[in-house]
C-alpha cells in the first residue's frame, strides 16, 4: 500500500434506498416482454418495478430516510440526478426532493450524465464540502438522490439497450464535513466526449422529446455509431477513459486494488459486467454486490448509492474495510470512487445483517 495523501474528510453519514417490489425475468417473458435468451445471457433475476410511484417520490422518499439515519434535519447543498423522464416537462424535480424531504432554502440542483449522475453529483457533493464552510456556518452538508421510473411508452426497460435490464427507485446519500460512518478517500471522473455520438447515432436533432421513434432504442443509436468507427479503436477510448478514473481515484486515496475488500460497481447484465470491470480489472463477482443487483436492475443513476447501502445495511461492513464505487454513463463519463468504512453506522442492527446473509 502506498503512502495517502488526500484532502480533508467528507464523510457520510447516511444512505438509503427506497426500491418498489421486484418484477421475475421469467415473468416478462412468459408475457412475452422479454427473450427468454437474453435473460439468459444477462443471468438477470427480476427488477424493481414501480405501479404509480414518481421518480422524484421515490428519491424523496429515500432522502427523509437518509436524513433520518445521519441524525439530520438540514443540509448546505441538495444535488438531484436522474436518467429518464421526471412526470413533468419544464420543471425542477430537486426541487421537488427539497420540499418533500428537507424543506429548507438552500440551492437544489439538478445533475444530468445519464448513468453516471449519482457519481457525478458525489464529486460535486465533495468539492462543495472541501470548499469549508462558508460564513455563519457551522458545518457543510450535502444530500445527493437519485431516481428514476423507466415506464413505457418512451421507455421498454427489457428492450431498450439490450444486455441491460431497467428497474425503477430512488436513493439518497448524505455527506457531511464533519460526522460520518464512513470517509470518502477519493472521487475521479474522467470524459470520453467523443463516444457522444453512441446514444445519438445518424439522428438529426429533433424538435421534441421522441421525434424520431416513439421507444427509446440505444442499440439502434450505438449501430449508426458504429457503422463509420472502427470497433477497436471506440474500445480503446472507452477503456483509456475508464482505466484514467480508476486509476487517479487509487493514487489519491493511495491504495491498489489488491486493498479493495468490496466493489460496488454498475447494475449490467453478467455479459456487460464481465466485460467492463470484472475481467478488465481482476474483480472476483463474490466481490460485488451482484447477486443481490441482478435481483433489482439498471437503477438509471442510482446504481452506486443502492449497491453500497444494501453493503452497510445487509452485509455487515467493518471499520477499516475499502469500498469501491466504479460507473459510466453516457457522455461518455467514466467515475469512481473509494469509500473506507470508519464504523458500523447506529441504524444497522447485527440481527438485521445476519437476516440478509
Amino acid at each position: 500500500m502506498t503512502e495517502a495523501v488526500w484532502a480533508p474528510d467528507i464523510l457520510i453519514a447516511g444512505c438509503a434506498a427506497w426500491l418498489p417490489p421486484r418484477t421475475p425475468a421469467a415473468d416478462a417473458v412468459a408475457a412475452g416482454q422479454c427473450d427468454e435468451a437474453l435473460v439468459t445471457t444477462t443471468g438477470m433475476v427480476s427488477v424493481a418495478v414501480a405501479e404509480d410511484e414518481p421518480a422524484p417520490e421515490m428519491a424523496a422518499r429515500a432522502a427523509r430516510t437518509a436524513l433520518q439515519r445521519a441524525g439530520l434535519d438540514d443540509v448546505s447543498l441538495i444535488l438531484h440526478a436522474s436518467f429518464f423522464y421526471q412526470g413533468h416537462d419544464l420543471w425542477a424535480p430537486a426541487s421537488y426532493v427539497q420540499r418533500a424531504a428537507v424543506g429548507n432554502r438552500c440551492p437544489a440542483i439538478e445533475v444530468g450524465q445519464v448513468s453516471n449522475g449519482g457519481m457525478a453529483a458525489l464529486g460535486l457533493a465533495v468539492d462543495h464540502l472541501r470548499g469549508g464552510p462558508a460564513a455563519g456556518e457551522e458545518d457543510r452538508r450535502v444530500l445527493v438522490t437519485t431516481g428514476d421510473a423507466f415506464r413505457p411508452p418512451g421507455f421498454d426497460r427489457w428492450r431498450s439497450d439490450s444486455g441491460t435490464f431497467y428497474g425503477d427507485g430512488g436513493t439518497a446519500l448524505v455527506l457531511s464535513s464533519r460526522e460520518g460512518f464512513a470517509r470518502i478517500r477519493a472521487v475521479a471522473t474522467v470524459s470520453a466526449p467523443e463516444l457522444e455520438g453512441m446514444h445519438r447515432g445518424d439522428d438529426p436533432f429533433g424538435r421534441a422529446p421522441f421525434s424520431h421513434r416513439p421507444v427509446v432504442d440505444l442499440d439502434a443509436c450505438k449501430k449508426d455509431f458504429l457503422a463509420t468507427r472502427r470497433v477497436t479503436g471506440v474500445i480503446a477510448a472507452s477503456g483509456a477513459a475508464q482505466d484514467a478514473a480508476v486509476a487517479r481515484a487509487l493514487a489519491e486515496a493511495g491504495i491498489t486494488l489488491a486493498d479493495v475488500d468490496r466493489f460496488v460497481l454498475p447494475h449490467l447484465g453478467r455479459k456487460r459486467l464481465r466485460a467492463g470491470f470484472l475481467a478488465r480489472f481482476g474483480i472476483a463477482e463474490e466481490r460485488t454486490t451482484w447477486e443481490w443487483s441482478r435481483t433489482v436492475g439498471h437503477l438509471g443513476a442510482g446504481d452506486q448509492i443502492a449497491g453500497f447501502d444494501h453493503l452497510v445495511s445487509a452485509t455487515g461492513l467493518n471499520a477499516g474495510d475499502l469500498v469501491v464505487w466504479m460507473s459510466v454513463g453516457a457522455g461518455f463519463t467514466y467515475s469512481c470512487a473509494v469509500v473506507e468504512i470508519l464504523e458500523r453506522p447506529a441504524w444497522v442492527s447485527p440481527e438485521a445483517v445476519g437476516a440478509a446473509a
